[in-house]
């Protein structure tokens, strides 16, 4: 498992996501909490390349503003 990075702010039904390098996982790669619960994927990678933003799409039953400061994790 790899980090992620931080969530840190939901918009438009995605939650962005700060990684913490310039390595970030590819479009479309299962994210879950600390819990391994699935919470999501990876539909869009922006912003530097030092340090990019993941968007990422909730899976049904996700509430997006819960996730808001936690970190989340690549399978």
């Amino acid at each position: 498992m790899e980090r992620a990075g931080d969530v840190v702010r939901t918009a438009q039904n995605v939650a962005v996501v700060r990684c913490e390098s310039d390595a970030h996982p590819d479009i479309g790669a299962a994210v879950v909490d600390q819990n391994l619960d699935e919470v999501g994927r990876v539909v869009d990678v922006f912003g530097p390349v030092e340090r990019p933003y993941l968007s990422v799409t909730p899976d049904a039953g996700v509430h997006l503003p819960a996730l808001v400061g936690q970190t989340l994790y690549v399978r």
